[in-house]
Formats: structure tokens, C-alpha cells, sequence
């Protein structure tokens, strides 16, 4: 069912990303799975990355938060053995932006995953989050994401 939602979103998952230091990309707790803080990666790449506000547009910032999500889900589809149907809620995003300092529309750029985990979750995909802006991410990476899900 979901993964037939991502197909019709035209969404592909790529391959989870490899930890680039000494962590995991997630942890299960029992039946919570908690994702590493993804990047907006695309074919090993990041696909923005500067301050948002003078580098990054807001259009852009959206966008790098939505393939943020977009790795979220493949490390999550990893943790679930390769079975998406599993998840029975996003509970929780914190979503970080490499912000200028006049910059205040976090919340905004946070949009762009939490309006994709609605697409693909529909009412369960409705969580709680924090966005927040930061002087600077790994690799200068205009966003990231992390977060918490609950699985059966």
C-alpha cells in the first residue's frame, strides 16, 4: 500500500546513505524506530547546501527538506526489513536549517518533509516537529532532518 503511494508520487527510494562518522542511520526501540538526521542527498550529492536566506531560496530550502524526508524513508523501509507497511505513525521531526541570521522562516522550510510524510501516510503521518535555525550542518548542508516513527 505505501509503496504503492510513493509510485504514484513518483517517488523512488534511493539506497539508505552510510553513516559518514561513529553512528547508525537508525535504532529500533522496540516498536519505535528512530532515523539519524538524513541530508538532502541525492545520487551521494547534496543537492543544496549554504545558508538559507542568502545561498538557498525558500523554494529551495523546501525542497531540500522534502528529499531529506525522501532518505528518512529509505533508512525507515531498511529498518522495517524492506516493509513500509509496518508503520503505523510518523511521531516526531526535527528539522535543522542552516540559516542566515535574519532568516525566520523555519517553520516554512519544514513544510517541504512534513507535507511528504502527510502524502505518504495520510493521516498518520501527521507528527510533532521542531524547526529550528542553526549557523551551519555536516558537509554545509542547507537542511536536515531527523526522526521518530512508530511500527508494528
Amino acid at each position: 500500500m505505501i509503496e504503492k503511494k510513493l509510485a504514484d508520487l513518483g517517488i523512488q527510494l534511493p539506497t539508505p546513505a552510510a553513516p559518514v562518522a561513529n553512528y547508525v542511520g537508525f535504532a529500533v526501540l522496540g516498536n519505535q524506530v528512530i532515523i539519524s538526521g538524513q541530508l538532502p542527498l541525492q545520487e551521494g550529492k547534496l543537492a543544496f547546501t549554504g545558508h538559507v536566506g542568502s545561498d538557498v531560496t525558500l523554494e529551495d530550502a523546501q525542497k531540500a527538506a522534502r528529499i531529506c524526508g525522501i532518505n528518512i524513508l529509505a533508512q525507515l523501509k531498511s529498518a522495517c526489513g524492506g516493509d513500509l507497511n509496518r508503520v503505523k505513525r510518523c511521531v516526531r521531526l526535527g528539522i535543522f536549517v542552516n540559516s542566515n541570521s535574519e532568516f525566520i522562516d523555519q517553520p516554512k522550510v519544514a513544510n517541504g518533509v512534513s507535507d511528504l510524510m502527510v502524502e505518504v501516510f495520510g493521516d498518520a503521518g501527521k507528527h510533532a516537529r521542531a524547526a529550528v535555525g542553526v549557523n551551519t550542518l555536516p558537509l554545509g548542508a542547507a537542511v536536515e532532518v531527523e526522526a521518530l516513527f512508530e511500527i508494528v
